[in-house]
């Protein structure tokens, strides 16, 4: 498996439905101070964190055609591409105030890091490969208003960390489940695995024989964890409208101007 955290090992083969995981710890105290400057702390993180973007667009090309052919990512890319889901998910998860400790500036970050994500790239379906871009558009809608829902209930979320000096356990819940959702269909769309993005409302495992891996495997939602990713689910959907609402009334405001000063020439 890969551990982009804890381990860096990567199997020629996965179970096609295998799902990958995330892990974070319990959630804990957090400083206010951090809390008050987390996004402003973030900028270098953003920084790398879009040039390294770059090359993984390069890379996850270039493994599409490898995929084609040989079936699977070759390893170099399935070696980079997964570190590179790591940091972006390392960085999301500070940046979404799941955990206080800052994300290392590194591929790979240290073994006792927070967060950390376990892909397992293996066997690819060549057709679902080529098609790729057209089968991930319904998990990436959903992923496009759980980022705009969370992102317009940011500051409430932000509010309250700072206030209470830790994250809810509820928010904490649903925070996580937004997260692991975004992982999954990145981790498709960069060809990691084959298992199509699922399970946002979290897992159904709690009479699972297996002890828990972390706070967030097996990912149990309480009720009021899963009210709130319908909320942000919501938020979304009216962030999303407001948004095409405004956009098409500035257009509208512009061609009307154009129009009035073509009259008047």
């Amino acid at each position: 498996m890969a551990q982009t955290g804890w381990a860096n090992t990567v199997p020629p083969t996965a179970p096609a439905e295998w799902l990958p995981a995330l892990d974070v710890t319990e959630p804990a105290q957090q400083r206010r101070l951090t809390v008050l400057l987390r996004w402003l702390l973030l900028v270098p993180q953003f920084i790398a964190l879009w040039l390294l973007g770059i090359a993984a667009l390069v890379v996850v090309v270039i493994g599409w055609f490898g995929a084609l052919f040989l079936g699977r990512l070759p390893d170099f890319a399935a070696e980079y591409l997964s570190a590179f889901l790591g940091y972006e998910t390392r960085v999301g998860a500070s940046a979404m105030l799941l955990v206080d400790r800052y994300p290392p500036f590194a591929l790979q970050p240290p073994p006792d890091y927070p967060v950390r994500v376990e892909v397992r790239p293996g066997a690819l379906n060549r057709i679902a490969v080529f098609f790729r871009l057209l089968l991930v558009i319904p998990a990436a809608i959903v992923h496009s208003l759980l980022i705009t829902g969370w992102y317009v209930a940011a500051f409430f979320i932000w509010l309250i960390v700072l206030v209470l000096g830790r994250m809810p356990r509820p928010l904490f819940e649903a925070t996580a489940a937004v997260l692991r959702f975004v992982m999954r269909v990145n981790a498709y769309m960069l060809l990691l695995t084959s298992a199509y993005p699922k399970r946002l409302f979290g897992d159904e495992s709690a009479f699972d024989p297996q002890p828990p891996v972390s706070a967030t495997r097996p990912l149990l939602l309480s009720g009021l964890g899963k009210g709130l990713v319908v909320l942000f689910l919501v938020l979304g959907l009216a962030g999303n409208i407001v948004d095409g609402t405004l956009t098409s009334s500035g257009s509208s405001n512009s061609n009307d101007v154009n129009a009035s000063a073509s009259a008047g020439r």
